[in-house]
């Protein structure tokens, strides 16, 4: 089936064909054609004493300067009307090198090249569409450049399908930021507004975006607002008020969100916010790292994007998520609130099921070596294991303290995704690290509880092929990475062996999926599995979410490996797990006169008096059993 053409009805969420819709943002910063023609160029550059725009039509030709008039508050701003769709641009100033618009929506030879003007209202969206609700999402996380072969959109587009096939219901992009060179996970992009070009145009997204709605799929972006990647960012010799003058970051001075003139840089991210919800149509955003989004202002930078970005959405369900080593529940609400966030990323559950299943405990796996299976029922039932502490050199924390229990619709659960697998020296997934029947038991672990289920991509079918960290840098940088790999993971390096380069494109081509392996025995045996446990969760978790009490959720270690966690509903009813995670039986736990009624199981035995190695049974418990 053509994802492009496809066309699903929903009964919570009519999908209708209407005459074509057109969507723009409208925002201060960067190039807009204007209604009578032409187009008005607009730059924040409060240190420049002279700025010049050099613009042009054809690729080969040289662009033609036109100075740019000083406005108040440090905006510079140019009318040209011989302006159209693709008339390419630069900025100039003080006489310094011709840079991009850093907002600009399109850059199609990458950072150091000539911005571009696009129409948006040039796309003909065909799908009218509103989303889906929080219950029903189980997200897909995929990097374009290692998706496919090719490493496009246009490609990406054609496998929605096989996801949608799955049970998938929401798929989440890795960073698609324009940044410097041709490969990378895109966490250090530059251009926040335009789409990386080896990955397709602006319109190959909103195609892909489009193709998606029409299989009944949602699209979350992952950005990224905690800073500006290294190659390609010009921001510095014009506009320093963007970074902090008090506040650092792992990646040098921090985003400037809440110091002197602070406005400008929270309003160029909270419209990259809204552009992409609006011009794009994506579902939600995640953000990356907000723990090292340092703000001291009142309301933050993230209480208000929320605010902004739901006050300007009403109608439809759009989802915001964090990344936050914090561990920060303030920021988070079991219902769509402005200021608030759906979910965060629950770390804590990763780390006690990973420590439990792999052995492993070095960095900060360290803080879950102390009764994993403990920790892992902790998170479980009451989302975070830890609350927040500083943590040291390592990634430890210097305190360890039980977090307070949260709501766990506001917890996505995960057994990989880029971080926990792309972060290894070797990039090996979990099902590269344990027996299968232990990788299987994770995979059904994370979808079949009542949290938010992520799955990264290839692990649907058991993916050997690693997921490396990648970067296409050159001179300095290039050296200053291969260094550091070098230091942080020498020591796991083999006699005669040596490091993935991330600089080289062997170690990005490496990181492709084979989708031969989805098509092999074992790869259909595994997105078999996953298909059936997927439609369990659609039948008896999505219907019951808003019931789920916030907490009081119980579980009872069984053996040394064993539990059976019961999670609780406000009517009385239960969903209770039983999961023996070793390779050895353990003995069955006495009755407690609570009868469930089985709804899936995996390598469960009939025998009453033990549970078999490596199985799991979940049933549903009326609300008066």
């Amino acid at each position: 089936m053509d994802a492009a053409a496809a066309f699903h009805g929903r009964s919570d969420n009519t999908l209708t064909r209407r005459p074509v819709m057109k969507y723009r943002h409208d925002m201060p910063f960067g190039a807009r054609l204007t209604a009578d023609g032409g187009a008005g160029f607009s730059l924040w550059a409060p240190n420049a004493r002279e700025v010049v725009l050099h613009h042009g039509t054809a690729p080969a030709l040289p662009m033609v300067p036109l100075p740019a008039q000083s406005r108040p508050n440090g905006w510079w701003h140019v009318e040209l009307q011989t302006a159209s769709r693709a008339t390419r641009y630069q900025w100039q100033v003080d006489g310094g090198p011709l840079m991009p618009d850093p907002a600009s929506r399109s850059n199609p030879h990458g950072p150091h090249g000539a911005s571009e003007i696009t129409d948006a209202k040039d796309f003909d969206w065909q799908v009218d569409w509103q989303g889906r609700p929080w219950s029903e999402v189980v997200l897909y996380e995929l990097h374009v450049g290692t998706f496919t072969p090719e490493g496009t959109l246009q490609a990406a587009l054609q496998q929605l399908p096989r996801l949608k096939d799955l049970g998938i219901t929401t798929v989440e992009l890795m960073p698609l930021a324009c940044f410097g060179g041709q490969f990378g996970w895109g966490y250090d992009g530059v251009l926040p507004f335009a789409p990386h070009p080896d990955y397709g145009t602006p319109d190959d997204l909103k195609r892909f975006i489009d193709g998606a709605h029409a299989l009944g799929l949602m699209v979350i972006l992952d950005v990224v607002y905690n800073h500006f990647g290294p190659d390609g960012n010009y921001l510095g010799l014009y506009a320093p008020q963007f970074f902090s003058e008090k506040h650092t970051s792992p990646w040098g001075a921090a985003i400037n969100f809440d110091g002197a003139q602070s406005g400008p840089v929270r309003e160029f991210f909270i419209h990259n916010a809204m552009y992409w919800i609006d011009e794009f149509r994506f579902d939600g955003l995640r953000l990356d790292a907000v723990h090292a989004i340092i703000d001291d202002s009142e309301p933050g930078f993230l209480a208000e994007l929320s605010q902004r970005v739901r006050t300007a959405c009403p109608g439809r369900h759009v989802h915001l998520v964090l990344e936050n080593e914090k561990n920060q529940p303030e920021h988070l609400a079991p219902s769509p609130k402005p200021s608030r966030y759906d979910a965060q990323w629950n770390d804590d559950f990763h780390h006690a099921l990973h420590v439990l299943l792999t052995g492993e405990t070095q960095g900060y796996y360290g803080d879950y070596g102390n009764e994993p299976v403990a920790l892992l029922a902790r998170a479980l039932t009451s989302g975070y294991v830890f609350a927040h502490s500083d943590r040291d050199g390592q990634g430890r924390r210097k305190q360890v303290a039980a977090a307070a229990p949260e709501p766990l619709s506001t917890m996505v659960q995960f057994f990989g995704n880029h971080d926990q697998v792309g972060n290894r020296a070797f990039g090996e997934r979990l099902a590269q690290l344990v027996p299968a029947p232990a990788a299987e038991l994770a995979m059904l672990l994370t979808l079949l509880g009542p949290a938010t289920p992520l799955i990264f991509m290839g692990d649907e079918f058991g993916a050997q092929t690693p997921f490396l960290y990648f970067a296409d840098w050159e001179g300095e940088l290039r050296d200053a990475v291969r260094q550091g790999r070098l230091r942080e993971f020498g020591h796991e390096v083999p006699p005669g062996g040596t490091l993935p380069d991330p600089c080289d494109a062997v170690t990005f081509a490496h990181s492709r999926l084979d989708w031969q392996q989805a098509d092999n025995p074992q790869g259909q045996a595994r997105q078999a599995l996953l298909r059936e446990a997927l439609a369990a969760r659609r039948q008896w978790l999505n219907p019951r979410q808003h019931r789920l009490v916030p907490r009081g959720h119980t579980a009872k270690m069984v053996g040394a490996r064993g539990l059976r966690v019961r999670w609780h509903y406000d009517d009385g009813a239960q969903w209770q797990m039983d999961i023996n995670l070793s390779d050895m039986p353990v003995e069955a736990p006495a009755s407690d006169g609570s009868q469930g009624i089985p709804r899936f199981s995996h390598r469960w035995s009939n025998d009453t008096t033990q549970w078999a190695p490596w199985s799991a049974r979940w049933c549903f418990l009326e609300p008066n059993a």
